[in-house]
């Protein structure tokens, strides 16, 4: 079976009437690329950032005529608003406007699922602004407790293992605990908690989390082939993780642990200020390369005045399994020492070990598959510094306006 095809589509999208009531959406440019993976379509509709909430009916139009068609297992579609920088004219053509951002729509109260984040030219809330508009409070994810980001300044550094052994010490500790992989690209929570199959549908567009050792998990790895290449754009990649996000039945947890995407792009810094994120953990190795990538990151946070739990050192060194003989092959205390250096946290350090490998490469992460062994107390301790991080916090501080110099 050949399946749906993007011009198949884009006939289909024809008969979706545009904002302008005369023309439809294909015709006005407004429909971004078409991603189909496994009989599902992902695309996103390109709206003024003023009339996101008038236009929603547009964008469940849309999905509904291509969820009804032939071939057609599901679709995701989001509305991402235009943000233009500077005086331009009403006339300009599309292409000359700054690339699109998702909107998030305000829900009503209590509303199950959350709200997307609400369109760019929604009104902002009160603060210092230094001449520029206070950006809209980000809302909350309902049943969550606090949001803490895993990230590292770049791939290769072990930070998705980190972020799952961190989730799996969390809840070791005693909390409710559930984690987001935030990786679009190189989605990894599937293979490391050994989970498969596709999330169940609640109710309309919300999901029900996947579950692995006790913890809900949530992945785009979930929603497509693991050998399905993910060629999006920013905006696309945008919108799939607000409906991860804002669109899955959580429940009621202490903590949700989002594994970042590696470096500083686009889709991590819309990350951190699209969500009410609690605080941040920096993954490095000790090695100096990997250390000036992880202050890009740092740096990041700080910029979007997220706070800063702390920094691991991961691969800190390494223990011969024949003899027992401890190595710095990429050196040691490099991210302590730079901790201390920003007066940032220093979380711990985790060696490099073959079981850590062989039990993330085998879906039994260290802490479930060993708990009572030297690997898991390392991460058992640094959930308990993240934790205490948080606590001193007070759950994380009210989102402030977003200020570029």
């Amino acid at each position: 079976m050949a399946g749906v095809t993007k011009d198949q589509v884009l006939e289909q999208l024809k008969t979706v009437t545009g904002p302008d009531f005369n023309s439809n959406i294909v015709e006005l440019g407004l429909v971004s690329d078409i991603f189909i993976a496994d009989g599902k379509v992902f695309f996103s509709i390109t709206v003024p950032a003023a009339r996101a909430q008038e236009l929603e009916p547009l964008r469940a139009a849309a999905e509904r005529v291509v969820k009804n068609m032939p071939d057609v297992t599901g679709a995701v579609v989001a509305l991402t608003a235009e943000k233009k920088g500077g005086p331009t004219s009403d006339d300009a053509p599309p292409r000359a406007a700054p690339s699109p951002r998702p909107v998030q729509r305000p829900a009503p109260a209590g509303a199950v699922p959350p709200p997307r984040v609400p369109a760019q030219g929604a009104p902002a809330q009160p603060g210092h602004t230094h001449g520029h508009a206070a950006a809209p409070v980000k809302a909350g994810v309902p049943g969550v407790g606090a949001i803490i980001a895993v990230a590292s300044g770049k791939g290769g550094v072990g930070k998705s293992t980190t972020a799952v052994n961190l989730a799996l010490g969390l809840q070791a500790n005693g909390h409710r605990v559930g984690i987001l992989d935030a990786d679009i690209y190189g989605p990894s929570m599937p293979r490391l908690l050994g989970l498969h199959g596709k999330p169940e549908v609640i109710s309309g567009r919300v999901l029900k989390p996947m579950e692995g050792y006790g913890l809900k998990v949530m992945s785009i790895g979930f929603l497509v082939d693991e050998e399905t290449p993910m060629i999006w754009r920013g905006p696309m990649v945008m919108s799939a993780l607000t409906q991860m996000l804002r669109e899955v039945q959580w429940g009621d947890l202490d903590v949700l642990v989002v594994d970042m995407p590696p470096g500083t792009g686009d889709a991590q810094l819309t990350m951190a200020q699209q969500v009410p994120l609690a605080g941040a953990v920096i993954v490095s190795t000790p090695q100096d390369l990997a250390l000036i990538d992880a202050r890009k990151g740092l740096n990041m946070f700080k910029k979007v005045d997220v706070p800063l739990l702390g920094i691991v050192e991961n691969m800190s060194y390494f223990i011969a399994p024949d003899t027992g003989a401890r190595y710095d092959i990429f050196g040691h205390g490099g991210a302590r020492r730079e901790a201390e250096r920003l007066d940032v946290p220093f979380l711990g350090e985790v060696p490099l070990v073959m079981e850590i490998r062989e039990t993330s490469d085998s879906g039994k992460p260290v802490v479930v598959s060993n708990p009572d062994g030297p690997q898991a107390k390392a991460y058992r301790e640094i959930a308990a510094k993240v934790w205490d991080q948080l606590a001193a916090a007070k759950g994380g501080r009210a989102a402030p306006a977003i200020v570029f110099e």
